[in-house]
């Protein structure tokens, strides 16, 4: 974990809040002055901590209606067998998240598109043929309750 002081969580969490922000306004909503401000996040970007600036789009305004949680077991889970699910599913554009869990399903997926038929196709001629996969469950969203990216800060 980082060594963070007080003043770069508050420049996390400022950023978290608003990645567009001027260094200008970041500096006085934290108490500095913009050139220490800038190192500091030049800083942070360089550990990593920052990983980059991203805008939250809204996935139904452009068209992906669907989003769809799957579950998916694989037939072995040898590092060789995860790794080549793991790339297969970095080169599919749908699947926005892909989590390795532990119990009785491999992987978590969440994954977008654009409507039902679209999603059927994708999950038969996409996922269930994709290295290694022995079963795949799927549960569409039927609502967002609550969108927070991003970790709590304090």
């Amino acid at each position: 974990m980082a060594n963070l002081d007080e003043i770069d969580r508050k420049l996390l969490a400022e950023l978290q809040e608003e990645g567009r922000v001027t260094n200008v306004e970041l500096a006085q909503r934290v108490g500095l002055t913009a050139p220490p401000c800038l190192r500091r996040v030049r800083s942070l970007e360089d550990d990593g901590v920052i990983r980059g600036y991203h805008a939250d789009l809204d996935a139904s305004k452009l068209g992906f209606a669907i989003t769809v949680f799957a579950m998916v077991s694989l037939k072995s889970q040898a590092e060789g067998a995860l790794r080549e699910f793991e790339e297969a599913m970095r080169e599919l554009a749908e699947v926005r998240e892909v989590h390795m869990l532990n119990g009785e399903i491999d992987f978590i997926l969440k994954i977008v598109s654009r409507d039902l038929q679209s999603f059927q196709e994708f999950l038969t001629s996409k996922l269930t043929p994709a290295p290694n996969v022995a079963s795949v469950k799927t549960s569409l969203t039927i609502r967002t309750a609550k969108h927070e990216p991003g970790v709590p800060l304090e």
